[in-house]
């Protein structure tokens, strides 16, 4: 063997227990009201949809390490995914991946993937080009997932900074709740 060959198979084996130990399962979500797992589609009701979900380790901008719930559908027709046999809670090999793009994924409704930055409401874009994140599962747990960087960074902080500021607790407010004579 190789010392190529013992490289890459020690390579494949860190990477599989990478992704064992830093994500969890992808686990299969009912929904919250009906507790039914397969839901109709509210356009077309031969279509419909399942909702899986996964806790991703992932380090943000400031080089901070994070996990995060990522959600995720699986449509298909309602036969289809009834006939899938899937039940709440059940464990999926597999990965919850996140895609995004400069172009819409949808050119019907493009809006709907549109990547927004937390609560502000801003599109995130590049080159004043918007851009578009989905989530798809994948029983490919190797599967990578295609990030784009922004660059309306003075914009965004701009919005967190007013945001955080409105945020903040008036003067005189802690007193309110101190604890003591």
């Amino acid at each position: 063997m190789s010392n190529h060959s013992i490289v890459s198979t020690q390579l494949s084996i860190y990477l599989f227990f990478k992704i064992e130990v830093m994500n969890s399962k992808v686990i299969v979500l009912a929904d919250e009201t009906t507790k039914t797992v397969v839901n109709v589609s509210k356009t077309n009701p031969n279509y419909g949809f399942i909702r899986v979900q996964q806790v991703r380790t992932m380090i943000d901008d400031n080089g901070f390490l994070r996990r995060k719930p990522v959600t995720a559908l699986i449509p298909g027709t309602i036969d289809e995914l009834e006939a899938s046999q899937f039940f709440a809670g059940q464990q999926l090999d597999g990965k919850i991946v996140i895609e995004e793009s400069l172009e819409p994924f949808n050119e019907k409704e493009p809006e709907r993937d549109l990547k927004v930055a937390g609560e502000t409401g801003i599109v995130c874009t590049l080159g004043g080009l918007p851009i578009y994140r989905r989530t798809k599962m994948s029983f490919d747990q190797t599967s990578a997932d295609a990030f784009i960087k922004h660059d309306n960074v003075d914009q965004l902080r701009a919005a967190f900074n007013t945001q955080t500021k409105s945020k903040a607790i008036r003067p005189g407010v802690a007193d309110d709740f101190s604890i003591g004579g």
